[in-house]
């Protein structure tokens, strides 16, 4: 599911669950493990995070999702799942080292979340990216209405949020979601060249550097808990069940 490799002052962590890297409870189980071996090992300077697939992601699992609907203990099951995409995605946030998505192809719902947790993000100009949680009753919970936001401001969130827009790698450029776009048979390269570039940095520079970089933008009120809460709310609502079966039942055809 993950291919490990590291080279002078990189890690590379290639995700590879066909067939597009939908996030399961053992995808982000294992994710925590490779974090558990690179802070074991020693930190590097750069963390780059990949696909060897034709998607970066395509978000959450949405037949486990729709398993939950319905089921005795589903809200609670459900609640504590977001629960682990935030552990997970303020893990990668918080790590003392620079973060690098390389997008190569479509970054949907929790897939592009985990890209957003990221420092740096360069994509392929013919990549897919959104947040299309509203399309089947649900949010953006794991970390999307609030890291998009203070990325880009709340104009650029509720274009993708709210008008459910999909936008290509050179969009989400001009957009602010992604700070290079190029094309996808140059993205390898670049991508690679990128962490290079940051790994021939200082450390503990670096790691300074990112922690005022954050602090410029923490602030109250606490808006994970709302989308946690927010989330616990639609899981009861009738119109969630059906749009998510619709769609589930849509992609079994």
């Amino acid at each position: 599911m993950f291919e490990v490799e590291r080279r002078e002052g990189v890690v590379v962590v290639t995700m590879n669950r066909a067939p597009a890297n939908a996030i399961s409870e053992e995808f982000l189980a294992g994710f925590n493990r490779v974090l558990d071996g690179i802070e074991r090992e020693g930190l590097p300077r750069a963390l780059h995070i990949r696909s060897a697939l034709r998607f970066f992601s395509a978000g959450a699992d949405l037949k486990e999702i729709g398993g939950r609907f319905g089921a005795e203990e589903g809200v609670r099951d459900m609640l504590r799942h977001v629960a682990a995409f935030h552990h997970l995605y303020d893990r990668i946030e918080r790590l003392p080292l620079v973060t690098i998505a390389e997008i190569n192809g479509p970054a949907l719902g929790g897939g592009l979340e985990l890209a957003l947790s990221c420092d740096l993000r360069i994509a392929a100009q013919e990549a897919r990216i959104g947040l299309p949680e509203a399309g089947i009753g649900l949010i953006p919970g794991a970390g999307g209405t609030q890291r998009l936001t203070r990325l880009c401001g709340p104009g650029v969130a509720a274009r993708i949020i709210l008008a459910n827009d999909m936008v290509d790698g050179a969009t989400a450029e001009r957009l602010g979601i992604v700070q290079w776009a190029v094309p996808g048979a140059e993205l390898p390269a670049r991508a690679r060249a990128l962490a290079d570039q940051v790994a021939g940095l200082a450390g503990p520079a670096l790691a300074a550097c990112k922690a005022c970089i954050r602090a410029s933008t923490d602030r109250a009120p606490d808006g994970y808990a709302m989308e946690h809460d927010a989330t616990r709310r639609l899981m009861t609502t009738e119109e969630a069940r059906k749009r998510v079966s619709a769609f589930l039942e849509s992609r079994r055809k």
